[in-house]
């Protein structure tokens, strides 16, 4: 008589590292998703607030988190595990948050163009960013490079080094733009006295 033994795959998804579900997933897919699930249950929320501060509305930013977890989870098998999975999933954020910020651009120029309105009621947003709290109301007054740079520091939690190789930047440039970004800020917070 022979004890029956448990399967050698059998793991808990909580207690794994990243890179260790990552490389988990990666062999699983497309037969479980066990792994994949956990990942993306990590990482969730903060890569809606990532998109949603970048990209200004909660819409966009949905549609944009779904498309990375789709990239994730078809780009799995080629996660190679040079970077941390955390600095390949916000570069794979970012790459989808500028591809949508360009679009959404592209079609309001299309559409100015295209509008019989005046210029100036074509250029008021539904709910503008600066009337929404917190973080929001401050990331209007920075440009798009810089917005990202802040929103991965604050949101995403990244280290500088991580930020920099997501956006293919120097060190040293990324801290510079961090630093300018955060004073351009400064100048528009009205601290009560």
């Amino acid at each position: 008589m022979t004890s029956y033994s448990a399967p050698r795959n059998r793991y808990v998804p909580a207690e794994l590292s990243d890179e260790e579900l990552a490389g988990r997933a990666a062999g699983e897919l497309f037969h479980t998703t066990i792994a994949y699930e956990e990942l993306m249950r990590r990482y969730q929320r903060t890569l809606f607030n990532v998109c949603a501060r970048y990209l200004g509305n909660e819409r966009d930013a949905d549609d944009v988190c779904q498309e990375v977890m789709l990239k994730v989870l078809h780009g799995l098998k080629q996660f190679e595990g040079k970077a941390k999975f955390k600095t390949w999933l916000y570069s794979i954020t970012y790459n989808e948050c500028i591809t949508q910020y360009r679009k959404e651009k592209r079609k309001k120029r299309l559409s100015d163009a295209l509008s019989l309105e005046t210029q100036e009621e074509a250029h008021e947003p539904e709910e503008p960013l600066a009337s929404r709290g917190g973080l929001d109301r401050w990331l209007v007054h920075v440009n798009p490079v810089d917005r990202e740079i802040l929103v991965l520091r604050f949101v995403a939690e990244l280290e500088f080094q991580e930020i920099a190789d997501i956006m293919r930047m120097g060190l040293s440039a990324t801290k510079m733009r961090y630093k300018r970004a955060l004073e351009k800020l400064r100048k528009h917070i009205d601290l009560p006295a």
